[in-house]
């Protein structure tokens, strides 16, 4: 059961914020392509056969976007902003690599996972490639700026799935540290995708620090309508499979509502269940719980502030197309939970 009120839904078979702000931003993506296959390129044929497999799945390439529309809102553009972008892409892909052999995962996007195709190993040092290519692409912006931004993301990221793994299993975990975990290993990078782009665009003040607001908040949501999605039964929508993160021991915000608003028992199974002695028969409970206790519905009205924060960051910026499509962007990243 979700809240009573959701964001505004766009008609039948009319694009969507992401196609839209696509639209606007068609050239600088298919520049951000062309980069992103010119330097996945390695004459180890593994390398750029299973990045491919990754990237070219069919990833919105959101993070990318938002660094673009951030520097074309201000007005830059040309080469810089397009490497960023392209940077933001292979970042996010290494992380994702690395993910699925840390998680097990068989799909992603809906597809056999490459920890599945090519094995684990293969997996971790092709997105151990990938991040040097992304710090490549950094440097040939000579921007020293930009690339502080990218490379404190970049330790951020793995900061958080640190703390994770170290939280997996762990039932006690709260809600503070579970948003800690989620501003490190989600928010930061969208925070740093904003931003760059506005200090590519020659203005790393206070318009950089509106855009990295934006970024965050917005990281925040998307992560959190993740979490309720997981437990929504929308696997094809989101390309993997519904109840991944009970089976990981991933304590995540349906997790932590129901499990403080339950009783003793409630609390005991959720103790016992997260805690490693789990089988998939307690998924099914898993869901009761929390379809009980509304923790849907809460997740979603949490992801929904933090994506009305978001917007608000964006008010003190100049008036264009490009603002106002990230602006739609937030209400997207709601839509996906509805």
């Amino acid at each position: 059961m979700g809240p009573a009120a959701g964001p505004a839904q766009h008609a039948e078979g009319a694009p969507n914020a992401v196609e839209r702000l696509g639209a606007l931003l068609a050239e600088d993506l298919a520049a951000v392509d062309a980069l992103i296959h010119q330097h996945m390129a390695s004459p180890v044929g593994v390398i750029p056969n299973l990045a491919a497999h990754l990237i070219d799945a069919g990833g919105k390439r959101i993070r990318p976007m938002i660094t673009l529309a951030s520097a074309r809102l201000l007005g830059g553009g040309g080469d810089a902003p397009r490497k960023l972008a392209a940077a933001v892409e292979f970042i996010h892909s290494a992380t994702l690599l690395h993910d699925d052999v840390i998680d097990v995962s068989s799909m992603r996007r809906g597809k056999r996972t490459a920890n599945v195709v090519w094995g684990n190993s293969a997996s971790v040092l092709v997105g151990d490639f990938l991040f040097a290519r992304s710090f490549n692409l950094m440097v040939e912006t000579g921007d020293i700026q930009v690339l502080d931004i990218l490379a404190r993301a970049a330790s951020v990221i793995a900061e958080g799935e640190v703390m994770q793994l170290a939280a997996a299993n762990d039932a006690g975990t709260s809600r503070e540290r579970y948003m800690e975990i989620v501003a490190a290993k989600t928010a930061a990078l969208f925070a740093a995708a904003a931003r760059a782009g506005a200090v590519t665009a020659g203005r790393p003040g206070s318009e950089a620090a509106a855009l990295e607001s934006f970024g965050r908040e917005l990281g925040l949501a998307f992560q959190l309508v993740d979490d309720a999605l997981d437990y929504g039964g929308m696997s094809a929508a989101m390309g993997k499979n519904t109840g991944d993160d009970f089976k990981e021991g991933k304590v995540t915000l349906p997790v932590v509502i129901a499990r403080d608003a339950g009783d003793e028992a409630e609390r005991g199974f959720w103790m016992r269940a997260m805690g490693g002695d789990r089988s998939d028969d307690d998924f099914h409970r898993a869901l009761a719980l929390i379809r009980r206790h509304d923790a849907i519905g809460k997740t979603l009205t949490a992801a929904r502030a933090h994506a009305e924060t978001a917007k608000a960051a964006l008010a003190p910026l100049p008036a264009n197309a490009y603002r106002d499509a990230l602006s739609d962007l937030a209400d997207f990243v709601l839509e996906r939970g509805y």
